[in-house]
Protein backbone atom coordinates (compact mmCIF):
# COMPACT_ATOMS: atom_id res chain seq x y z
CA UNK A 1 0.00 0.00 0.00
CA UNK A 2 3.16 2.10 1.12
CA UNK A 3 4.68 1.74 -2.26
CA UNK A 4 1.26 2.03 -4.46
CA UNK A 5 1.31 5.35 -3.01
CA UNK A 6 4.36 6.95 -3.08
CA UNK A 7 4.45 5.58 -7.27
CA UNK A 8 1.48 7.56 -7.56
CA UNK A 9 3.09 10.50 -6.04
CA UNK A 10 6.16 9.87 -7.97
CA UNK A 11 3.77 10.05 -11.04
CA UNK A 12 2.81 13.26 -10.15
CA UNK A 13 6.33 14.58 -10.76
CA UNK A 14 6.13 17.52 -13.31
CA UNK A 15 9.69 17.92 -13.28
CA UNK A 16 10.93 14.56 -14.36
CA UNK A 17 15.30 14.26 -14.48
CA UNK A 18 16.03 14.39 -17.98
CA UNK A 19 17.80 11.37 -19.73
CA UNK A 20 21.52 11.44 -19.74
CA UNK A 21 22.29 12.01 -23.64
CA UNK A 22 19.98 15.18 -23.30
CA UNK A 23 22.10 16.38 -20.99
CA UNK A 24 25.06 16.87 -23.05
CA UNK A 25 26.47 20.32 -24.22
CA UNK A 26 26.21 20.58 -28.22
CA UNK A 27 26.67 23.50 -30.15
CA UNK A 28 23.25 23.27 -31.96
CA UNK A 29 22.49 23.41 -28.45
CA UNK A 30 24.43 26.55 -27.71
CA UNK A 31 23.36 28.36 -30.47
CA UNK A 32 19.74 27.94 -29.52
CA UNK A 33 20.25 28.88 -25.74
CA UNK A 34 21.43 32.12 -27.29
CA UNK A 35 18.72 32.87 -29.88
CA UNK A 36 16.49 32.08 -26.66
CA UNK A 37 17.97 34.56 -25.20
CA UNK A 38 17.64 37.44 -27.53
CA UNK A 39 14.42 36.52 -28.16
CA UNK A 40 13.64 36.70 -24.50
CA UNK A 41 15.29 39.99 -23.41
CA UNK A 42 13.57 41.75 -26.14
CA UNK A 43 10.41 40.50 -25.51
CA UNK A 44 11.14 41.64 -21.71
CA UNK A 45 12.02 45.11 -23.21
CA UNK A 46 9.10 44.84 -25.21
CA UNK A 47 6.38 44.18 -22.52
CA UNK A 48 7.96 46.28 -20.11
CA UNK A 49 7.78 49.56 -22.34
CA UNK A 50 4.18 48.26 -23.02
CA UNK A 51 3.62 48.67 -19.19
CA UNK A 52 5.05 51.76 -18.64
CA UNK A 53 3.47 53.53 -21.67
CA UNK A 54 -0.18 54.91 -21.05
CA UNK A 55 -3.12 54.56 -22.64
CA UNK A 56 -6.42 56.92 -22.80
CA UNK A 57 -10.18 56.64 -22.01
CA UNK A 58 -12.22 58.96 -23.62
CA UNK A 59 -15.38 59.78 -21.61
CA UNK A 60 -18.34 62.12 -22.25
CA UNK A 61 -20.49 64.29 -20.07
CA UNK A 62 -22.82 67.16 -20.24
CA UNK A 63 -20.86 70.31 -20.27
CA UNK A 64 -22.01 72.24 -17.12
CA UNK A 65 -19.44 74.92 -17.48
CA UNK A 66 -21.13 78.56 -16.99
CA UNK A 67 -19.70 81.89 -17.10
CA UNK A 68 -16.14 80.92 -18.32
CA UNK A 69 -13.74 82.29 -21.32
CA UNK A 70 -12.89 81.06 -24.16
CA UNK A 71 -9.45 81.73 -25.26
CA UNK A 72 -8.80 81.97 -29.36
CA UNK A 73 -5.39 81.78 -30.27
CA UNK A 74 -4.64 83.23 -33.96
CA UNK A 75 -1.63 83.05 -36.09
CA UNK A 76 -2.31 84.09 -39.99
CA UNK A 77 -0.50 85.84 -42.40
CA UNK A 78 -2.21 87.57 -44.79
CA UNK A 79 0.57 88.09 -47.87
CA UNK A 80 -1.63 90.40 -50.08
CA UNK A 81 -2.80 92.92 -47.79
CA UNK A 82 -0.66 95.76 -45.41
CA UNK A 83 -1.40 95.91 -42.02
CA UNK A 84 -2.77 99.33 -42.08
CA UNK A 85 -5.93 98.21 -43.71
CA UNK A 86 -6.58 94.70 -41.80
CA UNK A 87 -8.88 94.59 -38.68
CA UNK A 88 -9.92 92.34 -36.24
CA UNK A 89 -13.30 91.97 -35.14
CA UNK A 90 -15.40 89.72 -32.47
CA UNK A 91 -18.98 89.23 -32.20
CA UNK A 92 -20.75 87.27 -30.07
CA UNK A 93 -24.52 86.50 -29.74
CA UNK A 94 -24.54 87.98 -26.23
CA UNK A 95 -25.47 91.27 -26.96
CA UNK A 96 -22.89 93.17 -24.66
CA UNK A 97 -21.04 95.85 -26.10
CA UNK A 98 -17.30 94.74 -24.46
CA UNK A 99 -14.20 96.76 -25.49
CA UNK A 100 -11.02 95.66 -25.34
CA UNK A 101 -11.65 92.11 -23.45
CA UNK A 102 -8.25 90.71 -21.96
CA UNK A 103 -7.21 90.59 -26.12
CA UNK A 104 -3.62 90.51 -26.67
CA UNK A 105 -3.64 90.82 -30.69
CA UNK A 106 -0.04 91.87 -32.91
CA UNK A 107 0.23 92.67 -36.60
CA UNK A 108 4.03 92.16 -37.92
CA UNK A 109 4.13 93.76 -41.32
CA UNK A 110 6.10 91.80 -44.36
CA UNK A 111 7.60 92.87 -47.20
CA UNK A 112 7.17 91.06 -50.41
CA UNK A 113 9.35 88.47 -49.59
CA UNK A 114 7.65 87.55 -46.08
CA UNK A 115 10.17 89.33 -43.61
CA UNK A 116 9.36 91.35 -40.69
CA UNK A 117 9.69 94.50 -41.59
CA UNK A 118 7.25 96.69 -38.41
CA UNK A 119 4.91 95.30 -35.33
CA UNK A 120 2.02 97.14 -34.16
CA UNK A 121 -0.23 96.62 -31.53
CA UNK A 122 -4.37 96.04 -31.45
CA UNK A 123 -5.33 97.94 -28.72
CA UNK A 124 -8.81 98.90 -30.02
CA UNK A 125 -10.70 95.68 -30.38
CA UNK A 126 -14.37 95.89 -29.82
CA UNK A 127 -17.19 93.66 -29.24
CA UNK A 128 -19.65 95.19 -30.81
CA UNK A 129 -23.65 93.69 -30.67
CA UNK A 130 -24.56 91.05 -32.70
CA UNK A 131 -27.80 92.70 -33.82
CA UNK A 132 -26.17 96.24 -35.03
CA UNK A 133 -22.86 94.57 -36.53
CA UNK A 134 -23.70 92.29 -39.48
CA UNK A 135 -20.69 92.60 -42.21
CA UNK A 136 -22.34 90.07 -44.56
CA UNK A 137 -25.28 93.12 -44.93
CA UNK A 138 -22.88 96.18 -43.80
CA UNK A 139 -24.86 98.39 -46.29
CA UNK A 140 -25.35 100.92 -43.82
CA UNK A 141 -22.33 100.76 -41.76
CA UNK A 142 -20.47 101.79 -44.92
CA UNK A 143 -22.90 104.21 -46.08
CA UNK A 144 -22.89 105.81 -42.60
CA UNK A 145 -19.05 106.58 -43.03
CA UNK A 146 -20.07 107.80 -47.11
CA UNK A 147 -21.88 110.58 -45.66
CA UNK A 148 -19.82 111.60 -42.80
CA UNK A 149 -16.63 111.54 -45.81
CA UNK A 150 -18.67 113.82 -47.81
CA UNK A 151 -19.93 116.50 -45.33
CA UNK A 152 -16.00 117.34 -44.80
CA UNK A 153 -12.78 117.49 -46.62
CA UNK A 154 -10.18 114.48 -46.41
CA UNK A 155 -7.77 115.68 -43.62
CA UNK A 156 -3.74 115.88 -44.09
CA UNK A 157 -3.64 112.21 -41.81
CA UNK A 158 -6.76 110.70 -43.69
CA UNK A 159 -4.37 111.41 -47.32
CA UNK A 160 -1.08 110.40 -45.81
CA UNK A 161 -3.14 106.87 -45.05
CA UNK A 162 -4.23 106.79 -48.68
CA UNK A 163 -0.53 107.08 -50.14
CA UNK A 164 0.75 105.04 -46.86
CA UNK A 165 -1.26 102.29 -47.68
CA UNK A 166 -1.15 102.54 -52.01
CA UNK A 167 2.45 102.24 -51.53
CA UNK A 168 2.55 99.28 -49.43
CA UNK A 169 0.20 97.51 -51.90
CA UNK A 170 2.50 98.60 -54.86
CA UNK A 171 5.89 97.20 -52.74
CA UNK A 172 4.00 94.08 -52.46
CA UNK A 173 3.81 94.33 -48.35
CA UNK A 174 1.52 91.62 -46.60
CA UNK A 175 0.99 91.57 -42.61
CA UNK A 176 0.91 88.77 -40.81
CA UNK A 177 -1.81 88.70 -37.43
CA UNK A 178 -1.35 86.52 -34.04
CA UNK A 179 -2.52 86.97 -30.24
CA UNK A 180 -5.10 85.81 -28.38
CA UNK A 181 -9.10 86.91 -28.24
CA UNK A 182 -10.60 85.89 -25.28
CA UNK A 183 -14.65 85.78 -25.63
CA UNK A 184 -17.10 85.01 -24.10
CA UNK A 185 -18.22 81.39 -24.09
CA UNK A 186 -21.62 81.79 -26.12
CA UNK A 187 -21.59 81.41 -29.61
CA UNK A 188 -20.72 84.03 -32.45
CA UNK A 189 -17.62 84.72 -34.75
CA UNK A 190 -14.82 86.92 -35.44
CA UNK A 191 -13.05 87.77 -38.61
CA UNK A 192 -10.31 89.83 -40.43
CA UNK A 193 -11.09 92.17 -43.02
CA UNK A 194 -10.61 95.81 -43.96
CA UNK A 195 -14.27 96.63 -43.02
CA UNK A 196 -12.54 99.13 -40.44
CA UNK A 197 -11.29 101.36 -42.98
CA UNK A 198 -13.78 104.49 -44.40
CA UNK A 199 -16.06 103.33 -47.09
CA UNK A 200 -14.88 106.16 -48.95
CA UNK A 201 -10.94 105.61 -48.24
CA UNK A 202 -11.45 102.21 -49.33
CA UNK A 203 -12.71 102.83 -52.64
CA UNK A 204 -9.51 105.15 -53.03
CA UNK A 205 -7.34 102.82 -52.19
CA UNK A 206 -8.64 99.97 -53.71
CA UNK A 207 -10.67 101.29 -56.34
CA UNK A 208 -13.48 98.64 -55.50
CA UNK A 209 -14.04 95.41 -53.51
CA UNK A 210 -13.09 92.94 -56.02
CA UNK A 211 -9.40 94.33 -55.63
CA UNK A 212 -9.44 93.66 -52.34
CA UNK A 213 -7.41 90.12 -52.06
CA UNK A 214 -8.24 88.43 -49.11
CA UNK A 215 -5.54 85.50 -49.65
CA UNK A 216 -3.83 84.36 -46.34
CA UNK A 217 -2.27 81.20 -44.43
CA UNK A 218 -3.19 80.22 -41.32
CA UNK A 219 -0.33 79.19 -39.52
CA UNK A 220 -2.04 77.89 -36.26
CA UNK A 221 -5.84 78.96 -34.84
CA UNK A 222 -7.08 76.99 -31.60
CA UNK A 223 -8.89 77.12 -28.50
CA UNK A 224 -7.35 76.59 -26.24
CA UNK A 225 -3.76 75.03 -24.78
CA UNK A 226 -2.34 71.91 -26.82
CA UNK A 227 -2.32 68.51 -25.01
CA UNK A 228 -0.72 64.89 -26.56
CA UNK A 229 -2.61 63.95 -29.68
CA UNK A 230 -4.53 67.08 -30.42
CA UNK A 231 -5.26 67.69 -33.92
CA UNK A 232 -6.22 71.25 -34.75
CA UNK A 233 -7.76 70.99 -38.73
CA UNK A 234 -7.06 74.26 -39.92
CA UNK A 235 -3.36 74.61 -38.62
CA UNK A 236 -0.98 75.05 -42.09
CA UNK A 237 -3.89 75.66 -44.28
CA UNK A 238 -3.32 77.74 -47.05
CA UNK A 239 -5.80 79.97 -49.21
CA UNK A 240 -4.40 82.31 -52.18
CA UNK A 241 -6.40 83.59 -54.37
CA UNK A 242 -5.59 84.80 -57.89
CA UNK A 243 -7.32 87.03 -60.39
CA UNK A 244 -10.66 86.98 -58.38
CA UNK A 245 -11.93 87.96 -54.49
CA UNK A 246 -14.30 86.75 -52.17
CA UNK A 247 -15.41 85.93 -48.46
CA UNK A 248 -14.08 83.15 -46.72
CA UNK A 249 -16.20 81.68 -43.94
CA UNK A 250 -15.28 78.35 -41.80
CA UNK A 251 -17.94 77.09 -39.54
CA UNK A 252 -16.61 75.95 -36.43
CA UNK A 253 -17.89 73.63 -33.98
CA UNK A 254 -16.38 74.05 -30.67
CA UNK A 255 -15.90 70.71 -27.93
CA UNK A 256 -14.66 71.57 -24.48
CA UNK A 257 -12.51 68.93 -23.66
CA UNK A 258 -10.86 68.25 -20.73
CA UNK A 259 -7.41 66.24 -20.77
CA UNK A 260 -6.10 64.06 -17.14
CA UNK A 261 -3.10 63.19 -17.45
CA UNK A 262 -1.29 60.42 -15.30
CA UNK A 263 -0.31 62.63 -12.45
CA UNK A 264 -3.90 63.99 -11.89
CA UNK A 265 -2.96 67.45 -13.83
CA UNK A 266 -5.86 68.61 -15.81
CA UNK A 267 -5.53 70.88 -18.71
CA UNK A 268 -8.90 72.14 -20.13
CA UNK A 269 -9.19 73.16 -23.53
CA UNK A 270 -11.42 72.13 -26.63
CA UNK A 271 -10.75 70.14 -29.83
CA UNK A 272 -13.31 71.09 -32.95
CA UNK A 273 -14.14 70.49 -36.41
CA UNK A 274 -14.49 73.05 -39.33
CA UNK A 275 -16.58 73.15 -42.59
CA UNK A 276 -15.24 75.13 -45.00
CA UNK A 277 -16.96 77.75 -47.54
CA UNK A 278 -16.18 80.38 -49.87
CA UNK A 279 -18.46 83.29 -51.53
CA UNK A 280 -16.85 85.05 -54.61
CA UNK A 281 -17.16 88.71 -55.31
CA UNK A 282 -20.53 89.79 -57.55
CA UNK A 283 -20.45 92.93 -60.02
CA UNK A 284 -23.24 94.01 -57.70
CA UNK A 285 -21.91 93.06 -54.36
CA UNK A 286 -22.68 95.28 -51.68
CA UNK A 287 -20.63 93.75 -49.27
CA UNK A 288 -16.20 93.37 -48.65
CA UNK A 289 -14.39 90.25 -49.27
CA UNK A 290 -13.17 89.27 -45.20
CA UNK A 291 -12.37 85.93 -43.65
CA UNK A 292 -15.12 84.74 -40.74
CA UNK A 293 -14.63 82.33 -38.35
CA UNK A 294 -18.20 81.46 -36.89
CA UNK A 295 -18.17 79.16 -33.67
CA UNK A 296 -20.67 77.85 -31.75
CA UNK A 297 -20.06 75.30 -28.43
CA UNK A 298 -20.91 71.52 -28.32
CA UNK A 299 -23.10 71.07 -25.45
CA UNK A 300 -21.14 67.62 -24.99
CA UNK A 301 -17.61 67.59 -22.53
CA UNK A 302 -15.01 65.13 -23.57
CA UNK A 303 -12.44 63.43 -20.88
CA UNK A 304 -9.30 62.22 -21.83
CA UNK A 305 -8.15 60.50 -19.51
CA UNK A 306 -4.23 58.87 -18.90
CA UNK A 307 -4.10 55.52 -17.74
CA UNK A 308 -1.63 52.96 -16.87
CA UNK A 309 -1.97 49.08 -17.39
CA UNK A 310 -2.02 46.99 -14.11
CA UNK A 311 1.36 45.27 -12.06
CA UNK A 312 -0.48 42.10 -12.25
CA UNK A 313 -1.14 42.49 -15.93
CA UNK A 314 2.38 42.86 -17.08
CA UNK A 315 3.32 39.56 -14.61
CA UNK A 316 0.79 37.76 -16.77
CA UNK A 317 1.95 38.73 -19.86
CA UNK A 318 5.93 38.72 -19.01
CA UNK A 319 5.49 35.30 -17.89
CA UNK A 320 3.42 34.09 -20.85
CA UNK A 321 6.33 35.59 -22.80
CA UNK A 322 9.46 34.19 -21.37
CA UNK A 323 8.18 30.98 -20.67
CA UNK A 324 6.75 30.48 -24.27
CA UNK A 325 10.15 31.40 -25.81
CA UNK A 326 11.78 28.78 -23.26
CA UNK A 327 9.51 26.07 -24.06
CA UNK A 328 9.81 26.56 -27.65
CA UNK A 329 13.47 26.79 -27.85
CA UNK A 330 13.39 23.41 -25.87
CA UNK A 331 11.65 22.05 -28.47
CA UNK A 332 13.79 23.33 -30.91
CA UNK A 333 16.77 22.36 -29.34
CA UNK A 334 15.42 18.85 -28.98
CA UNK A 335 14.66 18.53 -32.88
CA UNK A 336 17.94 19.73 -33.51
CA UNK A 337 19.30 17.48 -31.31
CA UNK A 338 17.27 14.45 -33.06
CA UNK A 339 18.21 15.44 -36.54
CA UNK A 340 22.43 15.54 -35.88
CA UNK A 341 22.33 12.12 -33.95
CA UNK A 342 20.08 10.50 -36.98
CA UNK A 343 22.94 12.48 -39.56
CA UNK A 344 25.67 10.95 -37.36
CA UNK A 345 24.84 7.25 -37.09
CA UNK A 346 24.49 5.58 -40.36
CA UNK A 347 27.90 7.44 -40.97
CA UNK A 348 29.47 5.55 -37.93
CA UNK A 349 27.20 2.30 -39.09
CA UNK A 350 29.24 2.95 -42.69
CA UNK A 351 32.47 3.08 -41.27
CA UNK A 352 32.11 0.25 -38.93
CA UNK A 353 30.99 -1.91 -42.05
CA UNK A 354 33.89 -1.18 -44.48
CA UNK A 355 36.09 -2.54 -41.43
Amino acid sequence: MGVTLKQVIKNLDAFPRAEDHLLHKTQSGALVSVIGIVIMVTLFLHELGYYLSTYTVHQMSVDLKRGENLPIHINMTFPSLPCDVLSVDAIDMSGKHEVDLDTNIWKLRLNSYGHIIGTEYISDLVEKEHAHHNHDHDKDHHEDSEQKIHLQTLDESTENTIKKVKQALTDGEGCRVYGTLDVQRVAGNFHISVHGLNIYVAQMIFGGAKNVNVSHVIHDLSFGPEYPGIHNPLDDTTRILHDTSGTFKYYIKVVPTEYRYISKEVVPTNQFSVTEYFSPMNDHDRTWPAVYFLYDLSPITVTIKEERRSFLHFITRLCAVLGGTFAVTGMLDRWMYRLMESLTKPKAKTRSGSR
